[in-house]
């Protein structure tokens, strides 16, 4: 079960990331996290990114070290990061490697309601996504290896999970596609006749009728 953080945005995990390099202002963080992609790897929403900084700093993961002005601009703070604020930063990512949480993609929320669609239009909307999928993969893969030429494959691995998650998803679409294609795919075919005749089988009307009186 993952632990409540005295900061639980994944902003601060990138932000505490980027101050082991050394001190840093918060002009420097940003331009340091988005040269390193991490805007890619997850979710930052930057409006939020000096709430962030402020809240490290109020629980002691980070503190300032000095401040310092260039002509008119503002003056900026220079932070560094505390003992506890490397610990936070080591627990996080201990627990984010070792236990898995759920995750819910778009593309799962589409296919729990993917029963709305005709089987028909089903197949070719599926076929569309595999091949961007596919695209994106081939691409992908060209990227990694141009990569690998001048970047240690360590800084690379969310890369290499990126592109195994997506080569699973082919994978499963192909063998999704061959059994709808095939016919072999179970329930087919009431699938189908709930669409072409537009009335709904005993079968699912009773299912549907025991999943509401379970709740």
């Amino acid at each position: 079960m993952a632990k409540r953080r005295k900061v639980g945005n994944l902003l601060a995990l990138a932000v505490l990331a980027a101050l082991m390099q050394g001190p840093m202002h918060p002009y420097e963080i940003a331009t340091a996290l988005r040269g390193w992609g991490k805007d890619q790897d997850m979710e930052i929403k930057w409006g939020s990114f000096y709430t962030v900084i402020g809240n490290l700093d109020k629980h002691g993961l980070i503190t300032a070290v000095e401040s310092t002005r260039e002509g008119r601009r503002p003056e900026r703070t220079v932070y560094r990061i505390t003992e506890s604020g490397r610990a936070e930063l080591l627990d996080w990512t201990r627990e984010l490697i070792s236990t898995p949480m759920p995750e819910r993609p778009r593309f799962r929320a589409g296919l729990s309601v993917l029963p709305v669609l005709h089987p028909d239009e089903a197949v070719e909307l599926l076929r569309q996504r595999l091949r961007l999928l596919e695209d994106g993969i081939a691409t992908a893969r060209e990227e990694l290896e141009r990569h690998l030429r001048t970047i240690p494959r360590l800084f690379l691995v969310e890369t290499e999970y990126d592109l195994a998650l997506q080569e699973a998803e082919a994978a499963w679409l192909r063998t999704l596609l061959a059994e709808l294609t095939s016919g072999v795919y179970p329930g087919l075919d009431v699938w189908r006749a709930v669409h072409e005749t537009g009335e709904m089988p005993p079968e699912l009307t009773e299912l549907a009728e025991k999943s509401r009186s379970a709740e």
